[in-house]
């Protein structure tokens, strides 16, 4: 009976000790899947910021009439000669 008693002890202890292993190696498994994940969220670029929106038509074209107000004052002062005052113009209209 010795022997039967030491043989199923022997595999009683196999046993748990099988399952203690695999809950530990699961165990182990998760928390590196966990940290791989949190480190692959870490290296991920942050998410792009929108493209910024298109400048409407109304501020263009205020632009263009403080270049062009600049231009006449330039060219009534007599900074700017006629030719250049219209190549100036020509150029800011898209002419």
């Amino acid at each position: 009976m010795g022997l039967l008693r030491m043989a199923t002890r022997t595999a009683v202890v196999a046993g748990t000790a099988t399952a203690v292993s695999g809950r530990v190696a699961h165990r182990q498994a998760a928390k590196y899947d966990q940290k791989a994940q949190e480190q692959a969220a870490a290296q991920a670029p942050p998410p792009a910021d929108p493209a910024p929106a298109a400048a409407p038509a109304a501020p263009a074209q205020d632009d263009s009439m403080v270049q062009l107000q600049n231009l006449a004052d330039l060219h009534s002062k007599g900074v700017l000669t006629d030719d250049e005052f219209a190549a100036a113009k020509a150029k800011i209209l898209g002419i």
